[in-house]
């Protein structure tokens, strides 16, 4: 009897945790699609590129965040691995980034 309520109690925790994961990526996908539509309206209304540019590529970096930490799940345990190639590969790119940069501008 007593394993059986350990086991219910154990179910319940995972399904609470689960309804819990859910709800944060239904939240997540939502700001995404609503800084998406910022985007698209900053364009549609022809405001100055001089502002439409940076605010597009921070949305653009805030949403490549989301999608790492909660749609590839980099938050949990046992990914380190994955998240050390991926952001290996983000240093690496910003160093090419700042090589060419050097270049053209010297």
């Amino acid at each position: 009897m007593t394993e059986n309520t350990s086991t219910n109690k154990i179910n319940s925790y995972q399904k609470e945790k689960n309804r819990e994961e859910m709800r944060k990526q239904i939240i997540t996908f939502a700001l995404m699609i609503f800084f998406t539509m910022i985007a698209f309206f900053a364009v549609a209304m022809g405001i100055s590129s001089m502002f439409v540019i940076p605010l597009i590529l921070i949305l653009a970096i805030v949403q490549v965040g989301f999608q790492f930490y909660y749609f590839m799940h980099m938050k949990d345990k046992g990914h380190e691995f994955p998240a050390l190639l991926i952001f290996g590969g983000i240093w690496v790119t910003f160093l090419v980034g700042v090589t060419f940069v050097t270049i053209i501008w010297w």
